[in-house]
């Protein structure tokens, strides 16, 4: 399936003899930073979780028949390419151990240690969790388990004398485990810097109980002989922040999920004031502040936006921070289907821009200094050598000798003579290329570079909606496809020849332009003597000639395109596809009717060999409903989409009514920022901090209408919890609809929302916001039956929006406020909140609720 595949790794066994280890790798000095021995400067690692050896991961890659120490070395090249130098995972003990904590010599065991071994010859370091208490299964049921957390649930581990004795049991033996491939000890090994204990427990009052856990866990790891740093969460269980506070850990971890979790679907919109700082409740506590900290999982859950990561990273030097892993990267083998946590989605391979994203983040989180604040959102968004930008959707690094970045940008290098290092997806001022797959250029000498070029990634289906095995949600293309370079001293017939195993390529540049497949290429200047230059010559800690890429996708071509909410009478449409596995000399057509009105035949532009586009004529487009579809023709067969379907919908027996469908509408007609019938799956709902969710129901009119409900009171406040934020909320995201109408715009006063409010129920605030996250606020007051309301524009005043879906751990700011225009920017906006506050009154038995059928602006 793959080529190159890591061939030097292949002979590596068990390690010889090692030399007498130091007592410690780390340390942590007196003002509690985590420090390396010898060099004596300040820790700094940035990485992924990665969980190929556990779990479901494991039963994938041996369904799908990969074996896991191929899938290992696949994955960690691709982690070094990256620039990731840390490594985390919460160990599955319920896989290696016993139910009285023995440690058990399975398959998962040694593939962890496999994965260790590769993980140190990349040079990346590595934190463990000894105990899960996961069950196996997510996504799936739990399989058979044999470990001590199979019995003892993680809200009862702590606390019960036979579970805390099987954990004891089982952190000295883990510690005590000899790496069957490195010949090292867990405890001594001078890659694994740390331990955190537990992940993620779930604790309650008493204090007592709890503190005595993690004193008896210290003690049980020290005594193995033990003595680099423990480390203990602290942001899953605030009620008892105080035993592990006094405990005797050397540090604390925390988790980042600004997004929440599992939406359901891909989430839209400037959502980076979500990271925009990560304030500490404890960070003034000096039983907190004389420890080092770090982040053991962080993701942007729902996003592909490549922008996220870089801004995390900034927040948490500001935080303090020494440690960032993400959760959690994809295996390759299986990171076409994104199955093993759908709300997650990370891989060179298949997320090319959003990885790279991860490699700028890592720079950040080097270069950044411990402490180092900022200011706020916008501005804070181009600092030191970095630039993130949503409006373009690009992240940035650029340096004298670096310059990476995510997505097409103009931005010049710093310095262009001084490159040594560039990575991108899309074009640049050096790189021009029209694939879609990251590629990275590498200087070797004066004129000489290695270029990896990684295959087309093409999204075919919303990556955050429901997953299997037997779909793809990325499709891999390996498209032959030009490149043109403009790098200082290359010329421009600079020469190109194949590295990676079985890539026999060699070519002369034509005005700086060469056709290219995947694959690994070295790239000289005219002239240049490249002898000493192999395939395995080192260039770090990967070799020239190394590649790992997915093969192409087997599946039939596909065209694929979202209609668009309304389109405008009189005015030309442009309506763009995204097209996979159709060859560059196929053609697309666009099958347009008004209903069952004239019938036209729009030959579309190919743009790339992964995109095309067609204008449908403004004398199609009068009020009513445009009907189309795309036909795609290859060499004498047609197929029409959607559906796939065999022959063009222009021929006389074509049967499938599948078509596409666009509401054609006159200018001045009302705009939808939210349709409860229509939108459901594109939105995000649900309560706040326990104190309402949401449901959809239908109205006394027959309509589907969204509610907001609110929550009987609760028995006991939630740690942090606002009383002031809302109960419950709606955020849709409709800047594509607008942008669709840009023209009119200046055309719109007011909002109109359609919907009822019942007795008791609190508040309804409306919020726009607009794409540089400026916010605009006003009330609105529904009846006790379904009714048009409306709010003028101009009762909107500049406020704050809330962060949603809620922001976990739940000490994290709810709202965010910055300067905008004194009035509101229709031109910029681009999503809606309806937030149900706290009533100001106890509820009745009944619970409150407000019923949202629609929201327009007109």
């Amino acid at each position: 399936m793959l080529l190159g595949l890591l061939l030097f790794l292949a002979g590596i066994g068990p390690a010889q003899a090692q030399k007498p280890l130091p007592k410690t790798d780390v340390y942590i000095d007196k003002g509690g930073v985590l420090r390396w021995q010898g060099s004596r400067e300040e820790v700094a690692l940035f990485g992924v979780n990665y969980t190929a050896p556990f779990a479901y991961s494991y039963r994938a890659h041996r369904r799908l028949g990969v074996p896991l120490e191929q899938a290992i070395d696949q994955d960690v090249y691709h982690l070094s390419r990256l620039g990731i130098d840390a490594f985390r995972v919460h160990v599955w003990d319920v896989e290696i151990t016993d139910t009285v904590g023995n440690l058990l010599a399975n398959e998962h065991l040694r593939l962890l240690d496999y994965l260790v071994q590769r993980l140190k010859q990349r040079g990346i370091k590595i934190i463990l969790t000894p105990i899960a208490y996961w069950g196996n299964g997510y996504p799936e049921p739990d399989t058979a388990q044999t470990g001590f957390s199979a019995i003892y649930p993680k809200g009862r581990a702590y606390n019960n004398p036979r579970a805390v004795q099987a954990q004891e049991n089982y952190l000295k033996q883990f510690l005590n485990h000899r790496n069957q491939y490195t010949g090292q000890l867990n405890r001594e090994d001078p890659d694994i810097i740390a331990y955190e204990v537990c992940n993620e427990p779930h604790y309650r009052q008493p204090e007592a109980e709890v503190s005595q856990f993690v004193e008896r866990m210290v003690a049980a790891m020290r005594s193995t002989g033990y003595r680099k740093p423990i480390f203990y969460n602290i942001a899953e269980s605030p009620t008892v922040a105080n035993a592990i506070l006094n405990s005797p850990v050397q540090g604390f971890t925390f988790q980042w999920y600004p997004s929440a979790l599992v939406g359901g679907h891909t989430q839209r919109g400037n959502l980076l004031p979500l990271v925009n700082q990560y304030p500490i409740p404890y960070a003034r506590d000096p039983r907190f502040s004389s420890k080092p900290r770090m982040v053991y999982e962080f993701e942007s859950a729902d996003i592909l936006q490549p922008i996220m990561y870089p801004m995390m990273a900034r927040s948490f030097r500001s935080a303090g921070f020494q440690w960032a892993t993400q959760f959690a990267y994809d295996p390759l083998a299986i990171a076409y289907a994104n199955t093993e946590y759908q709300t997650h989605y990370l891989n060179l391979a298949y997320t090319p821009a959003k990885a790279l994203s991860l490699l700028i983040a890592g720079k950040v989180f080097r270069q950044v200094k411990r402490g180092q604040s900022f200011g706020a959102f916008p501005q804070d968004s181009t600092f030191g050598d970095f630039r993130i930008s949503y409006r373009a959707g690009v992240s940035e690094l650029n340096t004298p000798e670096e310059f990476y970045y995510t997505s097409s940008t103009t931005t010049q290098p710093r310095k262009p003579t001084a490159l040594r290092r560039v990575a991108g997806t899309g074009s640049s001022p050096i790189v021009h290329y029209e694939g879609t797959g990251a590629y990275f250029l590498d200087q070797l000498a004066s004129g000489v570079w290695r270029l990896e070029v990684m295959p087309d990634a093409i999204e075919v289906r919303d990556p955050f909606a429901t997953t299997s095995l037997r779909q793809s949600v990325t499709r891999i293309a390996w498209n032959a496809q030009p490149m043109r370079l403009t790098l200082p001293g290359l010329g421009a017939d600079f020469t190109v020849r194949g590295l990676n195993p079985s890539n026999t390529f060699q070519s002369q540049a034509s005005e700086g332009t060469v056709r290219l497949q995947p694959g690994v290429y070295l790239v000289a200047a005219r002239g240049k003597n490249i002898a000493a230059f192999t395939a395995q010559t080192t260039l770090g800690a990967i070799r020239l000639g190394e590649f790992v890429a997915p093969a192409a996708s087997t599946l039939p071509a596909q065209v694929l395109h979202t209609p668009p909410a309304q389109l405008v009478a009189g005015q030309p449409a442009l309506l763009r596809a995204t097209v996979a596995g159709a060859g560059a000399t196929d053609s697309l057509f666009l099958i347009a009717q008004h209903f069952y009105g004239r019938t036209r035949t729009i030959p579309m532009r190919r743009l790339t060999l992964t995109s095309a586009e067609a204008n449908v004529p403004a004398e199609l487009l009068y009020p009513g409903l445009l009907r189309y579809s795309i036909v795609l023709r290859h060499q004498d067969r047609s197929t029409t989409f959607p559906g796939g379907f065999a022959g063009s919908s222009l021929a006389w027996d074509y049967a499938p009514q599948d078509r596409w469908e666009a509401l054609i509408v006159a200018p001045g007609t009302a705009l939808p920022l939210f349709r409860a019938a229509q939108d459901r799956q594109l939105v995000e709902t649900g309560g706040v901090n326990g104190a309402g969710w949401a449901d959809y129901i239908s109205t006394p009119t027959g309509q589907l209408a969204l509610r907001l409900l609110q929550a009987p009171p609760a028995a006991a406040p939630i740690p942090f919890a606002d009383a002031k934020a809302p109960v419950a909320f709606l955020r849709a995201y409709f800047g594509d609809r607008l942008a669709a109408r840009a023209s009119e715009a200046g055309n719109f006063t007011e909002v109109v929302v359609r919907g009822q409010r019942s007795a008791g129920a609190g508040r309804v605030r409306l919020v726009l916001t607009s794409r540089d996250a400026a916010a605009y606020v006003a009330e609105v007051e529904l009846g006790a039956e379904v009714q048009d309301v409306r709010v003028p524009l101009s009762a909107f005043r500049p406020g704050a929006q809330m962060l949603l879906p809620r922001p976990y751990p739940s000490f994290l700011p709810l709202t965010f406020q910055v300067s905008g225009p004194p009035v509101v920017p229709v031109a910029q906006l681009e999503v809606l909140q309806v937030l149900l506050e706290p009533a100001a009154a106890p509820a009745s038995s009944d619970r409150p609720s407000v019923d949202i059928e629609s929201v327009y602006l007109r």
